[in-house]
């Protein structure tokens, strides 16, 4: 039975942000940085650990609890930055990894454990939807440890995450930041005056 007692928590953080011009993660959203919005709604999951695999940012993920890896050449892919952590997870003696995104502010604990209920053991390969795509974050089993340290790309674990089940939940829980304009978005969805200042 997978729990997060004996998951890893992988956050990638390693994006070039090339289309946001800037350490997007340290933008200012509702009064803190974008990347501690994730860090914050899963603090209180009891995960064995917690991995972020960085490149670039001001950020102190050690600060909060985390395991921090450098990836040395994000120009590689998000895969490499996914292996980096799964490496790790492996040598923690993981029985799975719940891979999360620091540029997804709105996820939450309860998303997390409804992907827990619906996990199956070694094999288990449990994405999040928006009843359209399916995407991170995702949790998969020790058994496909040895795919996920294969891939290769900016493509990440898409295709293995086609085949798996998905937890649908609302598609404003699953934003992701990728330029100035979806942030200014949920600036205006959700922010503060403050925010952007």
């Amino acid at each position: 039975m997978l729990t997060p007692e004996n998951t890893a928590l992988v956050l990638l953080a390693a994006g070039h942000s090339r289309r946001f011009e800037g350490d997007k993660l340290s933008e200012p959203f509702l009064d803190k940085p974008l990347a501690y919005h994730v860090v914050t709604a899963l603090e209180n999951v009891p995960f064995l650990t917690r991995i972020a695999v960085v490149f670039g940012t001001g950020l102190d993920f050690a600060q909060r609890g985390y395991q921090v890896e450098q990836n040395p050449d994000p120009s590689l892919g998000q895969a490499r930055s996914l292996c980096h952590g799964v490496a790790l997870a492996k040598q923690a003696g993981a029985e799975a990894v719940l891979v999360a995104l620091a540029d997804m502010p709105r996820v939450t604990a309860a998303h997390v454990y409804r992907m827990f209920d619906a996990a199956d053991g070694a094999g288990t390969i449990v994405a999040s939807s928006d009843g359209k795509q399916p995407g991170p974050p995702a949790l998969f089993g020790k058994g496909m440890f040895e795919d996920l340290l294969n891939l290769e790309g900016d493509e990440g674990a898409r295709q293995l995450i086609k085949r798996g089940h998905h937890v649908v939940t609302s598609p404003a829980e699953l934003v992701d930041v990728d330029t100035r304009v979806d942030l200014e978005e949920l600036r205006q969805l959700y922010g503060l005056p403050t925010d952007g200042k």
